[in-house]
């Protein structure tokens, strides 16, 4: 398996065929893997604003002196108020915002980004991530697109690379029926294969501003496995989501 940058892309802006610039600066193979930062997906489709374009309501208000007075320095209402609009629940209101996007990812504020966005205050994350990669799919060479976000995990130190989008292969690969080395029958080995890519990818892009947005994994196959595309999990199955919203911080 190898993993390589696209190399030589601008910064992108809104109405940019994100495809095209791709296909064009690459010799994709067809069962290529093309990972996709969110960040340029989001630009591409205009999820650029400003803080002016979120006024704050009450509840912005009262979420962000909470944060302040936890933090110990000023909270802008206006980035909880977008917050709040992109999320479906606030899973948690301190000391930071834990949220559910629209279409499933559970993240720290909505996943919503205010570094390297040169024409805005806040780069929201894409609507509709997967929808995302099947438009990109349909203008490269490759089959297969991931869509990636960074963000962190429970019980985890730092951030890593997550697929929060995808499309042209399932998200799992399913082991349950097989035989391990023993030949015992694997029972509950269900491995997120998006997920496990974009982590990779996001070892040769990087981060900050050496960052390369696309990586394309090439000879990594899926194998002759069954596949599922769950992901995110239903909330009825989520029982640390269920403990957060009964928990409360205290200083």
């Amino acid at each position: 398996m190898e993993l390589f940058a696209v190399p030589d892309l601008p910064e992108i802006r809104a109405g940019d065929d994100l495809a095209a610039m791709i296909d064009e600066r690459v010799d994709l193979r067809e069962d290529d893997v093309v990972v996709v930062a969110s960040t340029v997906v989001s630009k591409a489709e205009g999820r650029v604003f400003d803080l002016a374009d979120f006024p704050a309501s009450p509840r912005a208000e009262a979420v962000a002196d909470r944060l302040a007075e936890i933090a110990g320095e000023e909270k802008d209402p206006r980035f909880a108020q977008a917050v709040i609009e992109e999320s479906t629940e606030l899973i948690t209101e301190a000391p930071f915002l834990l949220t559910a996007t629209r279409f499933g990812h559970i993240g720290v504020n909505a996943g919503i980004d205010r570094s390297n966005v040169p024409d805005g205050d806040l780069l929201l994350l894409p609507e509709r991530p997967s929808e995302s990669a099947e438009r990109i799919r349909e203008g490269i060479a490759a089959d297969r697109v991931v869509v990636s976000d960074t963000c962190g995990r429970p019980f985890r130190h730092g951030q890593r690379g997550v697929a929060i989008g995808w499309a042209g292969m399932p998200a799992s690969r399913d082991w349950r029926g097989e035989r391990d080395r023993d030949g015992r029958e694997m029972g509950v080995t269900v491995q997120n294969v998006v997920d496990e890519l974009a982590a990779a990818a996001n070892l040769v892009a990087g981060e900050g501003d050496g960052g390369t947005p696309v990586v394309v994994v090439r000879d990594w196959a899926f194998g002759d496995h069954d596949g599922s595309d769950e992901h995110f999990r239903e909330v009825e199955g989520d029982f640390v989501r269920q403990a957060l919203r009964d928990w409360s911080y205290e200083e």
